[in-house]
């Protein structure tokens, strides 16, 4: 108890640290606050390590390097970048698409100075914000109307609570998703005040379980593509032109939760069937919704699509103006709609395009590239670097039975666990963030841009000598 005691005196005071020559420099370029309460910190961890007879001795030259650590991780952005090895494309955890240079440079123009979110330039007043993407919308697609959201869960509830609101909504058992989150189809039905009416089973389903459920109560046929995951064998689903007849037939409204919304028809380049928005709308439906951060590639928002008359009344429902995009998503989808005016140009310049057609020759020479510039830092006693083929996903609920051929850069370390490794990189700056397979980190080139090509290594090589967090 009494070397505790003399531990306890021996802490240097607040005062005492903020005189030093590390903290007066620290305070020339950081908030007072932020350095007093790191100190705070650091002298309250240190107070309870004695206590609990986990620290021997204080060093101020330690302290000191506590406190600097501390203000440093307080300083930083919370959100940051990320370089993305996993290979997913569309990685919701990692803020799903990235956008084209055009939309990012519309975003820091839109930020830096006013702008005409809801001014109308020619009749000098008051306007709309939707015009900035409503006949942009309508030209790519062939819709009637179109409105934005932020997101397509919102769409979906504003679809339904503005059109079936106390009203019967027919819908396949079978498309009862749930997507990341817990979000449920079925849930979010109820919340918006429309009433679920299922059919059919799990794996098929026929129009006539659709029609034999339609009653006097009923407002809208619905159908959710189930775009996160595949049923497979004994299936039947019934087709939309199939489901607008039925609707036409009964005077009912049909809409479609497109979940990841697409304007590009993949069969063109060899890749599986996804439904284009294209196709959706010219099967005569009322109403489609879908994502715009995910297979389209552009910001977060809920896109709703169709028929003039319905599209209208959904703008007029208040609940929009809680679920409403502001000026930075209209820029950034603004100008990612626009590249899609020329399809070689959006596959060019939209990177989740980019990405998913990425041919498999460049995909190689990267993978080479990054390995190169590994065996450049490392020698093999140190880490053992191998390129291995393998698949990349798309992500982001979309294309779930696509496997995309990449090339993966495979690192073990021979002085460190690679659970210990995978721990360090994602505490680098910026974080690396990759996946363990058969006891080695997995760097997919896929996801990995040019320019971080080179700085990977160096990221690794930080890690590996002792200079990130935690070690």
């Amino acid at each position: 108890m009494e070397k505790k005691q003399l531990l306890l005196r021996a802490l240097p005071s607040v005062d005492e640290l903020l005189r030093e020559e590390a903290i007066l420099k620290l305070l020339s370029q950081s908030p007072r606050k932020l350095i007093v309460d790191a100190i705070r910190a650091v002298l309250d961890k240190k107070r309870k390590e004695i206590l609990e007879g986990k620290s021997q001795e204080v060093q101020k030259v330690n302290i000191l390097k506590a406190v600097i650590s501390e203000v440093r991780h307080k300083g930083k952005n919370h959100l940051c970048r990320v370089i993305n090895a996993t290979g997913v494309v569309v990685h919701t955890n990692l803020g799903r698409s990235l956008l084209a240079k055009d939309a990012i440079a519309h975003l820091v123009e839109v930020a830096q100075y006013y702008n005409n979110l809801e001014y109308d330039l020619e009749k000098g007043r008051r306007g709309t914000r939707y015009s900035h993407v409503e006949e942009l919308l309508c030209e790519l697609t062939g819709a009637e109307a179109a409105m934005v959201v932020n997101n397509n869960a919102g769409a979906v509830f504003l679809v339904l609570n503005t059109l079936a609101y106390g009203k019967k909504v027919i819908i396949s058992r079978g498309q009862l998703v749930e997507i990341g989150g817990s979000f449920r189809i079925p849930d979010v039905m109820a919340r918006s005040g429309a009433i679920l009416k299922e059919v059919g089973t799990t794996n098929r389903t026929h129009l006539y379980d659709y029609e034999d459920a339609i009653d006097e109560e009923t407002a809208m046929l619905m159908k959710a593509h189930t775009s996160n995951y595949k049923i497979i064998g004994f299936v039947k689903e019934v087709s939309l032109k199939d489901l607008v007849s039925l609707g036409r037939k009964y005077n009912l409204i049909v809409y479609e939760d497109l979940g990841s919304g697409n304007f590009i028809d993949f069969t063109r380049y060899g890749l599986e069937k996804e439904p284009t928005v294209q196709e959706v709308i010219g099967s005569g439906l009322d109403v489609v919704s879908f994502s715009g951060d995910k297979l389209l590639g552009g910001p977060q928002a809920g896109i709703i699509l169709g028929k003039r008359e319905y599209v209208e009344k959904i703008k007029k429902n208040p609940i929009n103006r809680a679920l409403r995009i502001d000026k930075f998503t209209l820029a950034g989808l603004e100008s990612t709609l626009k590249l899609y005016r020329d399809e070689e140009l959006a596959l060019r310049e939209i990177p989740t395009l980019r990405f998913i057609f990425t041919p498999l020759d460049l995909l190689r020479r990267r993978a080479q590239r990054l390995c190169r510039g590994l065996k450049k830092q490392f020698t093999p006693e140190e880490l053992i670097i191998t390129i291995k083929t393998d698949v990349s996903k798309v992500g982001g609920g979309a294309l779930p039975g696509l496997a995309l051929p990449t090339y993966v850069v495979s690192i073990r370390p021979k002085r460190m666990s690679v659970v210990e490794l995978e721990r360090r990189v994602r505490f680098a700056e910026p974080p690396l963030i990759g996946r363990i397979e058969e006891e080695m980190l997995y760097l997919d080139v896929r996801t990995i841009q040019d320019e971080e090509v080179k700085l990977i290594p160096e990221i690794i090589k930080k890690v590996l000598r002792g200079d990130e967090k935690g070690n």
